[in-house]
């Protein structure tokens, strides 16, 4: 029988970009990570909210 590994949320977060979407991979807090997949028009909007509240 195989060893049985954990899987963490332990690492960077990143964005890759697959085909016409992007996916962006988060790290949460008590493992695991958040995968979501986004438009480049979503990704812009993202980076505008996230803009305004880390001025």
């Amino acid at each position: 029988m195989a060893a049985m590994k954990p899987r963490t949320g332990d690492g960077p977060m990143e964005v890759t970009k697959e085909g016409r979407s992007l996916i962006m991979r988060v790290p949460l807090e008590g493992g695991g990570r958040l995968v979501v997949e986004l438009k480049p028009g979503e990704a812009a909007e993202l980076k505008e909210c996230l803009a305004g509240v880390t001025e």
